[in-house]
């Protein structure tokens, strides 16, 4: 599993869905559907309209993956923050009841307010 509770920051840039989908969709409930990927080297997110699904890749081969679900309906505050001239990254932290704080941290070229805009539809 994702060290979540200690804040674990992963750097992810937005890929193909086609790239995690299949890897994904085995998880998927009727009528989820998904809206953002995102893939680190071998880790990848999935925004869903539900949830954020976290795949952790494991093993020197990475046959063995730990897929995380996050439900929005446990997501208690977030915030996000955008990129500035030194430091080029854009961060979400989301705090989840139960579980603590979850930060993901992208590169600069995501569009962090659209991301932030879904995830407030979906907890306020």
């Amino acid at each position: 599993m994702i060290d979540f509770s200690n804040g674990s920051v992963f750097k992810l840039n937005p890929c193909d869905p086609q790239e995690v989908i299949p890897q994904v969709a085995p998880f998927l409930i009727q009528g989820e559907q998904v809206f953002y990927t995102f893939k680190s080297v071998r880790d990848f997110v999935v925004f869903t309209n539900k949830r954020l699904i976290a795949a952790n890749v494991q093993g020197i081969t990475g046959s063995k993956t730990d897929f995380t679900s996050l439900p929005y309906s446990k997501i208690q505050a977030f915030s996000v923050e955008t990129a500035g001239s030194l430091d080029r990254d854009t961060e979400l932290d989301l705090w989840y009841s139960g579980l603590g704080k979850v930060r993901l941290e992208f590169k600069r070229n995501v569009d962090i307010r659209q991301l932030s805009q879904m995830i407030a539809n979906y907890v306020l």
